[in-house]
Formats: structure tokens, C-alpha cells, sequence
């Protein structure tokens, strides 16, 4: 039975970027992949500034467009725009851009197992087996980065119901060329396009990724707003359109990170932006802090755990509970909300443009600062 020092369950950007850290470390690395590579996956393909700097080499390979001003609407009525000598978001398809990271793990000595789907875990000691659809393997350290339903996290033990996560529907779209021509020079966000939640439109190489997310977990007619936000873009005529249900996980479980050496990294464990549900850039760094709370410990399985609680602690998962508060007061309380945006709408567009480039974080005093602008508008 192979042995290896760290398997990790999913090869999407955060477990072939862990994977790559690790291997680069001289730790033996097995990456456990259910399909086969390059394999399609559902994602928006809007990949945020601030991941792109925590990767360690370049992407421009599988780059199909980038964007250097987002444009943010709120109805008719307001507009604002953000510009950034950096791309504020790099257009990607997941197929190609998890295939490259997983090449690049690869380079460092790291294994993939292709068409390896995970059936079962069973722990003796600090030895885990893991066992798959073609034989079982062991190892010292799993992490879980198999995205927002993750059957690793239910086989370690975690329970389903400890995170928000919230519907989104994304299409791929052809449309007629006069329609790409206009649309493909404008990456932009629809707020309330969608009650409590908002729409985009990505343009890739030679189509569009739109789709709409409601911040508010209920069940909603996501397919309805989606057909009126693409008349909302002046849209008539459709050549080809695929359709693609997701759920994303807004908010960290509340039942942990590490449990029997088994590390919850990316979607596994809550990570995306409470406020844009961009989830890619937390996924790569939650698994780059993985990779050292490892190396770190020299694969000690106590140490290692405590290392990741404590550097996970430091900086994101307090970020995430600022964004999971101002996430709920920007898409519930829209009058308050549109009043300040009148105001301070092109300041808010700069701060997230900002925090899109890593160049800041969500404040720790935000409840004090919104506050305190209501009362200056109020009174």
C-alpha cells in the first residue's frame, strides 16, 4: 500500500496549490482527483488580484481576458467605476486553470491520481487510509479541498449544517457577435439584480459567464432573474447557453478546521468573501497556510493543527466575520445602504477594488464606521 506524508482530495486551486507548496518542501504528496484532467468546473472565472500575487508563477497561459476597470451598477441609477494599473480581475476557465496548477505540483515531485474517487477514511494513530475507487493508500496528513459539499469533511466527521451556503446559477453564454463586441469590454456587477444578492457578466475569450447569487439562503427562482438580467444587457439573441447550479459557502464552520489530521482548507471550510462570494483567492491562501502550519511542525500532527488554527486566526478568519456582518447589512438594509452609496458609492467601489488587490482588508471597526456615517447623514 502506497504511502504518502499529505494527500490531498481535489485538484481545483486550493489543493493543487497546497499541493505545489508541500511538494516544493520536499513533502511527499499525493493529489486524490474523482475525473480526469483537464475536466470542466463550474466557476465564474473571475480571479481576483490578490490570488494571483499568492500564487508563485505565473498564469498568463490560461489568462482569456484581463481587466483593469470593474464597473458596479445599482439599478439606473448609479454607476461607479474602478480603475487599477494591475487587472482587478483575470478572466480563467477552471479546466485549464486548475490543470496548470496541478502541472506545476507535479514539477515539485508531487503525485496526482486520476479517476481515484474517495470512498472512505479510517484512522489508526496518526495513520490514515484512505480508501478509493482504486485501491487505498495511507498517509500522515488529508486535506480537504474537494469545494462547498466536500464528502471528505462528512467522512472526518464534520456535520453539513455549521456553514451559510448560498444559491447561485451561473450560464455559459455564445451570443451574436455585435452583442460580444459590446459586452466583452466590460466586466461589471448588477447589485440587486437578484433580491439580497447581485448578477455579473465575465467575459471570456469568445463568450460570456453570467450568472446571479442571493446572499440570503432560501429558495428563490435564480433562473427568473438570471432571464431578466440578461435583458438588463440588452441581450436577444442566444446561439448557445449551458446552465450550471452551485451553492457557496459564505460563512467558516463553526465546528472547527482540523480534526484527526484531517485539514479543511478553501469551500470545505467557509472561506469565500461573504460580500462578492469570490471564493478562489481565500481557497489558494487558506491552503498556502496548510502547506506551512506542515512544514512548519515538521509534520508533527499536534503542532501541525495548532499551527494552522493559529495562522488562520491571524488575518482570515477575522476578515470573513467582518465581511459575513457588512455582507448582511449591505444586502438587507438596501434604504440605509442606497442613501450611503449616493454619498460615499465611488469611496465603497475604491475600497473593494482595494480589497480585490489584497491592498487592504475589511476593517475590524466597520459596525462603528457605518454607524457613525449614518448618524453624520441622519442628523
Amino acid at each position: 500500500m502506497k504511502h504518502y506524508d499529505v494527500a490531498v482530495i481535489g485538484s481545483g486551486p486550493s489543493g493543487a496549490s497546497t499541493a505545489f507548496h508541500l511538494a516544493k518542501k520536499g513533502i511527499s504528496t499525493v493529489i486524490i482527483e474523482k475525473e480526469t484532467l483537464p475536466r470542466y468546473k463550474t466557476c465564474g472565472g473571475g480571479f481576483v488580484f490578490r490570488g494571483r500575487k499568492n500564487l508563485p508563477f505565473e498564469i498568463d497561459e490560461v489568462v482569456e481576458k484581463e481587466f483593469h476597470t470593474v464597473d458596479i451598477y445599482l439599478g439606473d441609477k448609479l454607476h461607479f467605476k474602478t480603475h487599477r494599473e494591475d487587472p482587478t480581475i483575470s478572466m480563467i476557465m477552471r479546466d485549464s486553470f486548475d490543470n496548470l496548477i496541478t502541472q506545476k505540483a507535479k514539477e515539485f515531485g508531487a503525485t496526482l491520481l486520476e479517476n481515484h474517487k474517495l470512498k472512505g477514511l479510517s484512522f489508526e494513530g496518526n495513520l490514515i487510509t484512505l480508501e478509493t475507487s482504486q485501491g487505498n493508500i495511507t498517509a500522515n496528513f488529508v486535506i480537504a479541498a474537494d469545494g462547498a459539499l466536500s464528502p471528505t469533511a462528512k467522512m472526518a466527521g464534520w456535520k453539513e449544517d455549521t456553514r451559510k451556503l448560498i444559491p447561485a446559477l451561473e450560464y455559459e453564454v455564445e451570443v451574436s457577435d455585435e452583442d460580444f463586441e459590446r459586452l466583452s469590454k466590460e466586466v461589471r456587477f448588477d447589485i440587486d439584480a437578484i433580491p439580497y444578492g447581485y448578477a455579473w457578466s465575465f467575459p471570456k475569450k469568445n463568450h460570456l459567464s453570467i450568472g446571479v447569487a442571493s446572499a440570503r439562503r432560501t429558495k428563490i427562482n435564480l433562473k427568473k432573474f438570471y432571464q431578466e438580467y440578461m435583458e438588463t444587457l440588452g441581450i436577444t439573441n442566444v446561439i448557445s447557453e449551458s446552465q450550471h447550479g452551485f451553492q457557496i459557502p459564505v460563512s467558516p464552520r463553526t465546528d472547527g478546521f482540523v480534526k484527526n489530521n484531517v485539514f479543511l482548507i478553501g469551500d470545505a471550510a467557509g472561506f469565500a468573501d461573504p460580500i462578492t462570494a469570490e471564493g478562489i483567492s481565500n481557497a489558494i491562501y487558506s491552503g498556502k497556510l496548510a502547506a506551512e502550519a506542515i512544514f512548519e511542525s515538521n509534520k508533527n500532527n499536534e503542532l501541525a493543527g495548532k499551527l494552522y488554527i493559529e495562522k488562520i486566526e491571524e488575518n482570515l478568519l477575522p476578515e470573513i466575520k467582518t465581511g459575513l456582518w457588512l455582507s448582511k447589512w449591505f444586502y438587507e438594509q438596501k434604504t440605509v445602504r442606497n442613501i450611503l452609496l449616493k454619498k460615499f458609492g465611488q469611496q465603497f467601489s475604491e475600497a473593494m477594488a482595494d480589497v480585490f488587490h489584497g491592498d487592504r482588508s475589511y476593517p475590524k471597526d466597520i459596525k462603528k464606521t457605518i454607524k457613525q456615517r449614518i448618524k453624520d447623514l441622519v442628523f
